[in-house]
């Protein structure tokens, strides 16, 4: 298990050093320091910290990541050594978690690892990043990769807001729905009923509806409360599962219009994802592993393993996925081409950047589908809410002006 070493130390010159160290063995610590020459006047184990969860505390976002890596691309290519490189990204990051991580990266480095295995020791770089990382490596074009990367990056950023925003409003409206609804039923309607109680008679059935609802919500709240909780509860535990993400991610795909704009996201992402492996030089089926863990949805996944079952033993990568039904005929039909041609890379991008589009266009059409069907569902609740109240009082103007 590794474990975290606090040392101090006096380099050949006399400067007086410090650092942490990550590692299994106390004994490699120990050697990495001699071999920088640096005599160890310290070295003691990190006391372990209690990390709680705060909702304001800073994480490391995609975006973070994209303008790390960019800076990075631009300071290797400038002909900067490495490590002054992660010295000086350090010295300017404003989140201590990933000062922290590129610190750890830089002790690393500068101990004789490379840079794809001191990534890989940290989970904010993705299977993807270190494997890209490592093919830059060996090629000799660590910037060229570096830049794909952000590129990556900014792009897959720009996908999950879109995708965000498309969830985002729908929820919002509803949220707000339900908030007006509980509201008027809590605190508006028991003052009708109030008045209705004093005027006597008969009430009209929907009035009888709203005054029943509204007496159960007050009386029994913490029920609702309670059964909501359960349904969320029992919710994520079924997502848990493979049945279940199978299950409601096959759901997901088929709701009129969001549907749409989930499968046009997963097909952006995953031949945004394999494109930019394929031309760093990853193997395929490397990449199919690594595209599979990143699709973001069950169905999707499968069938691209399915599709790196069916390459390994030969054959092509646009059969099967034609054969999964999950991806439209245009989508492997260029893939087809890409590869008959060669340029399998070129046509993963082209697709990507089409269905970048596409999302746009889905999220427009959602919003424009959602605003109006919100709106009506938001007047009939509150309206008819309104007008159940009003018919005694319609009724005892009738009354009165009758007598």
């Amino acid at each position: 298990m590794a474990t975290t070493f606090v040392w101090k130390g006096r380099s050949p010159t006399g400067e007086i050093l410090s650092g942490e160290y990550v590692t299994e063995s106390k004994q490699e610590l120990v050697s990495h320091l001699r071999k920088r020459k640096i005599i160890i006047t310290s070295l003691k184990q990190k006391s372990k910290e209690i990390n709680i969860p705060l909702p304001f505390k800073k994480r490391v976002s995609v975006k973070d990541l994209g303008v790390f890596t960019r800076q990075f691309a631009t300071m290797i290519n400038a002909g900067l050594p490495m490590v002054q490189c992660l010295d000086i990204l350090a010295a300017q990051m404003d989140k201590p978690k990933f000062k922290k991580v590129v610190s750890t990266v830089t002790t690393d480095v500068e101990g004789g690892a490379t840079l794809a295995e001191a990534l890989g020791k940290h989970p904010v770089y993705s299977q993807l990043y270190v494997n890209m990382v490592e093919a830059g490596e060996a090629g000799g074009i660590l910037d060229q990769i570096l830049n794909r990367l952000a590129v990556y990056l900014e792009k897959a950023e720009a996908l999950t807001r879109k995708v965000k925003s498309a969830m985002t409003y729908p929820t919002v409206v509803a949220v707000v729905a339900t908030g007006a609804t509980i509201f008027m039923l809590m605190f508006i309607i028991p003052t009708f009923a109030k008045m209705f109680a004093d005027f006597g008679g008969e009430l009209p059935l929907p009035t009888k509806v709203v005054l029943g609802l509204s007496n159960f919500l007050r009386s029994s709240w913490y029920i609702l409360a309670l059964g909501a909780g359960a349904v969320v509860f029992g919710f994520k535990r079924f997502y848990a599962t493979e049945t279940g993400k199978l299950k409601i991610d096959a759901l997901l795909l088929k709701i009129p219009v969001l549907g749409s704009v989930l499968r046009k996201a997963a097909i952006a992402r995953f031949t945004r994802t394999l494109g930019t492996l394929i031309s760093s030089g990853v193997p395929i089926l490397n990449g199919l592993d690594i595209t599979a863990r990143t699709a973001g949805n069950k169905i999707v996944e499968r069938a691209i393993y399915a599709t790196r079952e069916s390459i390994s033993q030969g054959d092509t990568i646009a059969e099967p996925l034609r054969q999964s039904g999950v991806f439209p005929p245009m989508v492997t039909q260029m893939i087809g081409v890409g590869e008959q041609t060669g340029a399998l890379d070129e046509m993963l991008d082209k697709i990507a950047n089409f269905y970048d589009d596409e999302v746009d266009t889905a999220v427009e059409q959602l919003t424009s589908v959602i605003e109006p069907v919100m709106i009506v569902v938001m007047g009939v609740i509150v309206g008819g809410m309104l007008i159940s109240m009003y018919l005694p009082m319609f009724k005892l103007i009738n009354v009165v002006s009758g007598g």
